[in-house]
C-alpha cells in the first residue's frame, strides 16, 4: 500500500523527511509527498528543493486560512504541525485563545474533506496545560469527531535515537472504519544508541565550506562571558564578574548563553537566537551553525536549506527531528501491515 501525503503547516520538511524515508519489512508500504502547504515562503522553496524537487508545484505558498483545499489532489494520510506559538511554555501561552491558537482547526476540515486514512498531529508539550487542559481536550474531542480513533503521546525524542532534548506531542488517528490498531512504538530498540550532542556534531566531522554552516560574529563582550560559562551552565548559574552579567529581572530563561554538555543530548533547538537565545558550543566560544543544528534535528547534512541565515535558524527551529518522524511513521506502516513491534501505553494522561 502506497499512501499518498497531504501536509499543512510543512515546515522545512522534518516530517515529510521522516514520511518518505520510512522503511519496513514489506516494502509495499511506504509513505509518498502528495502535495504541502506552509505560509512562509523560504520554508516552501527548502521542501521543494529536498522533497519534491521534480515537482515543486506541490508546495504551496499561501495562509491556512487562505488555502482552498478544492482543487489539491486526494490523499491517503495527513500531517499538519499546527502553530505551536500560543500553547509553547516560552511565550504568553494564550492557548487556544491566541493568534494561532485556533489554526489546528484547519487541520480538523482538511480530515473532513479528504477523509484519509490516517493523519499525524504534532505540537508542544505545552499543549496539554493550555487553557487548563480544556485547549488539549476539545481538539482531541474535535479529532475523534472527524471520524478518528486518537491515540496521542507525548515523545521525548532524545529516546529515539535523537540528539536533543525534545518533547513533543503526536496525535495518530486511524478512521474508525478502519480496523487498524495503532500503538506507540517503544524507545527500547534506542536504548544503546549513542545520542551525545558531541557524537551528533563530531561524527563525521562538518566539512568547514559545508550549506549552511556559516559561523555568526560574536562580540567580544559575548566571548568573554562563555568564557566564564562550563558546559551545561547558562548566564544565570555561572560565576563571573559582576560586569558580565545580565541585567534581568523577572523570569530567567535557562536557554539564555547556555552551553551544551558535551555528553548529553543538546538541549531543545528553538527557532530564536537573540538576547543569548543560540545554542552554544560546549568547547568554543560560539553559536552554533544552522549546518550544527541541523544536525541536533537530525536532517542530512545533505539537506539544503533556503533562505538568509536567520530565516534558516527558524525553519531549523520549528522542524520535527528527522528521525524521530521517521521511527513514528515506521510504526504507522508496520500496523497497518500487521508487522509487530516493541510498543508501549500511551504517557498523556500520567
Amino acid at each position: 500500500m502506497i499512501y499518498k501525503l497531504g501536509e499543512l503547516f510543512c515546515g522545512p520538511g522534518g516530517i515529510a523527511w521522516g514520511a518518505v524515508n520510512a522503511s519496513i519489512q514489506n516494502p509495499d508500504y511506504r509513505i509518498i509527498h502528495q502535495w504541502a502547504n506552509d505560509y512562509d515562503e523560504n520554508t516552501c522553496e527548502t521542501y521543494r528543493h529536498n522533497i519534491c524537487p521534480d515537482h515543486p508545484e506541490t508546495v504551496i505558498h499561501r495562509d491556512i486560512r487562505k488555502l482552498d483545499f478544492s482543487p489539491l489532489s486526494a490523499i491517503d494520510a495527513l500531517a499538519f504541525g499546527f502553530p505551536c506559538n500560543d500553547y509553547s511554555v516560552v511565550g504568553e501561552q494564550k492557548g487556544i485563545n491566541g493568534v494561532f491558537g485556533p489554526l489546528y482547526s484547519y487541520g480538523v476540515n482538511a480530515l473532513k474533506h479528504f477523509q484519509p486514512m490516517w493523519f499525524l498531529a504534532e505540537n508542544v508539550g505545552g499543549l496539554r496545560n493550555a487553557n487548563d487542559g480544556k485547549a488539549f481536550e476539545k481538539i482531541l474531542s474535535e479529532l475523534q469527531k472527524a471520524g478518528y480513533r486518537i491515540v496521542p503521546h507525548l515523545y521525548k525524542f532524545e529516546e529515539y535515537d535523537v540528539p536533543q532534548a525534545r518533547h513533543r506531542i503526536i496525535i495518530i488517528g486511524i478512521r474508525s472504519d478502519i480496523g487498524t490498531v495503532f500503538r506507540v512504538p517503544s524507545p527500547a530498540p534506542y536504548a544503546d544508541v549513542n545520542n551525545t550532542c558531541r557524537n551528533a556534531l563530531e561524527n563525521p566531522p562538518i566539512p568547514a565550506d559545508a550549506f549552511n554552516n556559516e559561523r555568526t560574529n560574536q562580540s567580544a563582550a559575548v566571548v568573554e562571558r562563555l568564557g566564564y560559562i562550563k558546559p551545561g551552565q547558562n548566564a544565570f548559574t555561572a560565576d563571573m564578574p559582576d560586569e558580565l552579567r545580565l541585567n534581568i529581572t523577572g523570569v530567567k530563561i535557562s536557554q539564555i548563553y547556555k552551553r551544551l554538555d558535551p555528553d548529553k543530548p543538546a538541549y531543545t533547538v528553538t527557532g530564536s537566537g537573540g538576547g543569548g537565545t543560540h545554542i552554544y558550543h560546549w568547547g568554543e566560544p560560539r553559536a552554533l551553525t544552522n549546518r550544527e543544528r541541523a544536525r541536533l534535528q537530525t536532517f542530512p547534512d545533505d539537506y539544503e536549506f533556503i533562505g538568509s541565515k536567520e530565516s534558516v535558524r527558524k525553519q531549523i527551529g520549528m522542524a520535527v527531528p528527522c528521525r524521530g518522524a521517521r521511527v513514528i511513521f515506521e510504526a504507522v506502516l508496520n500496523s497497518f501491515a500487521g508487522i509487530p513491534y516493541e510498543s508501549i501505553d500511551s504517557n498523556i494522561n500520567e
